[in-house]
């Protein structure tokens, strides 16, 4: 996966608030086009559509999750690339 390019960070770091629904609606229409030309984006924003799904609706509990599974979950979601900056950002 190359490295995300500052609209897709853009996207990436709204993401939360764009799928609660509590961005404003000029910002969400902007992701929206990001989304429609961005294959990358469009993958995350799935994944993390099915994950939250997965999570609340079915009730998996994902409390005590071992490091080495949430880094495998990660790279099986072709997610390693905001892993590894997750893991730059820890003290």
């Amino acid at each position: 996966m190359s490295e995300p390019s500052s609209s897709c960070r853009y996207v990436l770091d709204s993401l939360s608030e764009y799928l609660d629904g509590t961005l404003q609606d000029a910002l969400c229409e902007e992701i929206e086009r990001h989304l429609a030309e961005c294959e990358n984006c469009r993958v995350v924003v799935d994944t993390l559509k099915k994950t939250v799904y997965l999570v609340h609706f079915l009730d998996v509990d994902t409390s005590g999750l071992p490091d080495d599974v949430r880094a495998r979950l990660f790279r099986k979601l072709n997610l390693d690339a905001y892993l590894k900056n997750e893991q730059n950002a820890l003290p």
